[in-house]
């Protein structure tokens, strides 16, 4: 939940909530997710579903 609080606020690290982890551990797994390449597949599984949703060519690229 802190790491998609943090990346839809666009608030710093620090200023997380305090009903969130510790900021510092939130930040741990965001740096393990994004260098495993997980956030970039949620924003691919996502910006598919937002196209499928307003009825678009899943992929971006012209038929």
């Amino acid at each position: 939940m802190g790491i998609f609080y943090q990346l839809k606020n666009g608030c710093n690290w620090c200023d997380l909530p305090k009903d969130l982890p510790p900021y510092s551990t939130v930040f741990w797994h965001y740096k393990q997710w994004r260098g495993e390449g997980v956030i970039e597949q949620i924003m691919t599984v996502l910006h598919g579903k937002v196209r499928e949703q307003a009825k678009k060519n899943r992929s971006g690229q012209p038929c």
